[in-house]
Order: structure tokens, then C-alpha cells, then sequence
């Protein structure tokens, strides 16, 4: 049994959901936030202890792993923290603010032989079991091409809590706290980034982050994929399809999981349907969301990886935020991988 403290009742009540998805595996113990009312209407008559103080839980012995689900600018200090008292992290994304807080972050997990895992629940639904399972089945074959939309309404209301919408809080703007998630499942799908270019612009509201981006991405493979972002949309949209040499894979328009909704794997090859629906229909239905997210992280824990989300992938998830940034101030494509020598490598927010 895994014993959790929850830091933060915001994004923490879908944590916590997903964790009572997983009696046999987690038992949470503290919820940690500022506001006791918020907290304890979370918690409700479930014997979880409600803490204000974050030194509460990383003292307690009775503590396996700290779950930040803080706003973003906390994230490395009260990460550090946790590793620092022999605690695994569980991290809402974005992980860091730059390339050099993810090494540093990753430093720390490796010096104290604790699991760092940053938070990409999209990735767990059937719809990404089932193109895992026709990859694996060799349906797919080459990746040609893709695309990704990102296309929600934030509005003043969003912007009304303080820290969003400034670097100094927020760290970023639409690419870094919206698209954060596409990009993963693209390069979870697709494979790394080998050179990108992006264009991005604060156009729907009075915030200092961008709020629309176009981005273009040459694959490690060959494979060119387009990401569309905006948070001025209408409604909250998120598309992605990928074009394979064997089929096409199409998502629904769900905004916030879209691996759980129902998605279209049309073969390019008529006679290839009946191979594809088979294999689809093959796969058995599992955990989704936070659930399926913190499965794959128990069984890491446990000691059978292999379907969870790893530290390294949060790195790679911030290298990609730092090459966008970069592109878009340079007006230039930049190849990946990224290093201390990237101009954007310390800090990407900008100086004033």
C-alpha cells in the first residue's frame, strides 16, 4: 500500500478521485491546503487528515509520496523538498519552469533513489491502449504526418486568480499549460522532435503569456506534424489525428481526455479494416485519466515499469516548452536536443 499526501485541494480532488479508483494499491492520508474549508469539503467523512502546513506530511513517517498539485511556481521548491525527506513525487505539469530546473529536479530524484512523476493523464484511455496495440501489431507502420488542436475558451473569469496569466506564476501561457498534454501524446505516439518552428501571440486577453501559438515539428523519423493553439475559441476543442502508412487514427473533440473518447482507425487498404477492427476490438478495457495515470505509476513502484509516465519524459516535455519559446523569439527553426548551451536553457520567461 502506497500512502499519499495530496498538497493543494484544486486539481487535487481529481487526484484524489483517482486514487480511491485504486483501493488496493493507494490509501490517502493528508490533504494539504491553505484553505481548511476547501479542504475538508474534499475530504468529507473520509478520515483523511486535513493539514495546512506542507512540513506536516514531509516530516511524517506514515508518508510514501507527495502529490503537488500546487500552482506552477511552487513546483520545484516543494518538489525538492519532498525528495529531499525520502518521499516519491507525483508532479502536475508543467514539472519546472526551464531545462535547467528539470535537470536539477531529475539530479534530485536520482541522489535520493526516489521515483519523480509528472502528471500526463491523457495519455491512459482506450483510445491510446488501442493504437499502442496496432503499433504493436505493425498495422500502422510509418508515420507520415499529424495534427493537433488545441482550441479552449479562458476568459477574464480564468484570469481572475492572481498568478495565472504572468510569467512569474504561471511560467508560461497556452503552450505550456494547455498544449503541455498534446505534445506529450504526440511524442509518446511519433517518437522526439528533431526541429521545430512557432509563431506564438498574447491576441484574446489582458495576460503577459501567450495565448495562441502555431507551431510546426519535423520528427526524429521524418514525420511533420502541425499544432494549433488558441484560448479564444468558442467552446473547448481538442482534435488530434495521426496519419500512418497503414491507417489513420482520428480522436472526437473531447477537450480534456481525449484518449477516452471513441476515435476512428480508418485503413488505407480497405482490405486492411477487418485486421484493424480485430485488433481494436482486441484490446480490453482499462483504467482512464488520474486512474489509469496512477496504475501504471503503482506498478512502477512495485517494480514492473513500463506503461508509466517517467521523469524523463518530463524533461522532454520542458526541452520542447524551451524550443518553441526559442523559435517564436528568434523567428528561426531550433533543433532538438537542447542543452546548457540554449539561450532559453536557465530561464525562458523574459527579464522584465
Amino acid at each position: 500500500m502506497i500512502r499519499v499526501a495530496i498538497l493543494g485541494a484544486g486539481i487535487g480532488r481529481e487526484h484524489l478521485d483517482g486514487y480511491r479508483a485504486l483501493p488496493g494499491r493507494y490509501a490517502v492520508r493528508a490533504l494539504v491546503d491553505l484553505d481548511a474549508a476547501r479542504a475538508k469539503a474534499v475530504v468529507g467523512d473520509s478520515g483523511i487528515r486535513v493539514e495546512s502546513a506542507i512540513k506536516a506530511v514531509l516530516s511524517d513517517p506514515d508518508i510514501d509520496l507527495i502529490d503537488v498539485c500546487l500552482p506552477p511556481h511552487l513546483h520545484l521548491p516543494v518538489s525538492l523538498q519532498a525528495l529531499e525527506a525520502g518521499k516519491h513525487v507525483v508532479c502536475e505539469k508543467p514539472l519546472v519552469a526551464s531545462l535547467a530546473d528539470a535537470d536539477r529536479l531529475l539530479a534530485a530524484a536520482r541522489a535520493a533513489d526516489r521515483r519523480l512523476t509528472p502528471v500526463f493523464q491523457y495519455r491512459y484511455g482506450p483510445a491510446m491502449a488501442q493504437l499502442r496495440a496496432l503499433i504493436a501489431a505493425g498495422l500502422t507502420g510509418r508515420a507520415y504526418a499529424a495534427s493537433l488542436e488545441t482550441h479552449w475558451m479562458r476568459g477574464p473569469a480564468y484570469y481572475a486568480v492572481p498568478w495565472r496569466g504572468t510569467w512569474a506564476g504561471e511560467n508560461g501561457g497556452a503552450v505550456l499549460g494547455h498544449a503541455i498534454h498534446n505534445h506529450d501524446l504526440m511524442m509518446m505516439v511519433m517518437g522526439p522532435v528533431r526541429r521545430l518552428s512557432a509563431f506564438t501571440a498574447t491576441r484574446v486577453n489582458t495576460i503577459q503569456t501567450e495565448d495562441c501559438a502555431a507551431i510546426s515539428f519535423e520528427m526524429e523519423s521524418g514525420a511533420l506534424v502541425t499544432s494549433s493553439i488558441t484560448l479564444g475559441a468558442a467552446t473547448d476543442t481538442t482534435r488530434i489525428r495521426f496519419c500512418f502508412e497503414g491507417l489513420t487514427a482520428e480522436s472526437g473533440s473531447s477537450p480534456y481526455a481525449p484518449a477516452t473518447g471513441a476515435w476512428r482507425f480508418v485503413a488505407r487498404e480497405p482490405c486492411e479494416q477487418a485486421r484493424v477492427d480485430a485488433v481494436i476490438a482486441s484490446v480490453p478495457p482499462g483504467l482512464t485519466g488520474f486512474a489509469g495515470f496512477l496504475e501504471a505509476n503503482a506498478e512502477a513502484l512495485e517494480g514492473r515499469p513500463g506503461r508509466e509516465v517517467t521523469a524523463e519524459d518530463g524533461r522532454r516535455s520542458i526541452e520542447l516548452v524551451t524550443a518553441i519559446y526559442q523559435a517564436a523569439r528568434e523567428g528561426r527553426a531550433v533543433s532538438l536536443p537542447l542543452g546548457p548551451e540554449s539561450p532559453l536553457y536557465a530561464k525562458w520567461a523574459p527579464a522584465d
